[in-house]
């Protein structure tokens, strides 16, 4: 593994001796615009492993995506190379059509730790609600970032982390089938609380989100990347691109169901992922990610 191979994956040519927020920050947005949130080794036979190198050589060598699991834990080898004070910590992520949060710890994100002050770094949440800076670990402060404003809440040594959301415009409604457009103003993420993780303490969850038959992540398949100025997903056939604040606190929201003959090569272009094994998509979940 090699830390100069990884900057060439992310197209990174910055500079990388002073580990500061500023770099801290242009790493990371290269990470989420060159590697995709993606669950598509379990839509083609493959094992999502969580052994580092297996990690290393699937996101750096093979240009590939993954989950949280895999994109933070190979963002914090990244870091704690760099000399970034780094800790792994354990959400629970919340699911709006249950109203409630995850019953056990089912994503993996990162805390580091500069001149005195604490910040959340999350690169493998993906959509929408992706952050594109590290949020300062701060309790009631709005931190507007250009996807829309994160906010993170403290009660009883349980953080939340909560995203206020624009209004969309879909030009297309006829293949929308998101029932919240309008009507959620703010969306609950995920809590979590400060205690140090392992990523050992994951393993189990990893295996069980790509096989239990109720998982997310087994009733869809999922790529997303952000862009410049939004966001793009594949989940199962239909192709969303979102451009934020395309007008005054509106985000544009452009979507496009895709043939089958059309997902290999729209994979390559608008993600720069090639499998290689047979992709079989899939959305059975009635979920919204957006």
């Amino acid at each position: 593994m090699d830390i100069k191979e990884y900057f060439a994956r992310i197209s990174y040519q910055g500079s990388y001796d002073k580990p500061d927020l500023a770099t801290l920050t242009d790493i990371f947005q290269h990470h989420i615009r060159a590697v995709p949130f993606e669950n598509l080794s379990i839509h083609c036979g493959e094992i999502i492993e969580l052994d580092l190198e297996a990690t290393y050589n699937k996101i750096v060598r093979k240009k590939r995506g993954g989950w949280c699991m895999e994109n933070n834990h190979i963002l914090s080898w990244v870091l704690k190379t760099l000399g970034y004070n780094v800790t792994l910590l354990g959400s629970k992520v919340f699911v709006p059509e249950y109203d409630t949060y995850a019953d056990e710890i089912d994503h993996l994100l990162l805390k580091v730790v500069l001149d005195d002050k604490s910040y959340i770094v999350d690169g493998g949440f993906g959509m929408v609600y992706q952050i594109w800076q590290p949020l300062e670990l701060a309790a009631g402060i709005d931190q507007p970032q250009t996807p829309g404003v994160f906010r993170l809440l403290e009660e009883n040594g349980v953080w939340y982390l909560e995203k206020v959301k624009r209004k969309q415009w879909v030009p297309n409604q006829s293949v929308s089938t998101s029932h919240n457009v309008d009507k959620e103003v703010c969306r609950r993420v995920y809590l979590f609380t400060l205690q140090p993780r392992d990523i050992e303490e994951f393993r189990a969850r990893n295996t069980h989100l790509q096989t239990a038959p109720d998982s997310l992540f087994v009733t869809k398949s999922i790529c997303s990347l952000q862009t410049p100025d939004g966001v793009r997903a594949l989940v199962g056939w239909k192709l969303t691109e979102v451009k934020y604040n395309y007008k005054d606190n509106m985000d544009l929201v452009e979507i496009r169901i895709l043939a089958d003959e059309e997902m290999e090569k729209t994979l390559k272009e608008k993600f720069n992922v090639t499998l290689d094994k047979k992709f079989v998509p899939i959305n059975k979940s009635r979920l919204s990610l957006f």
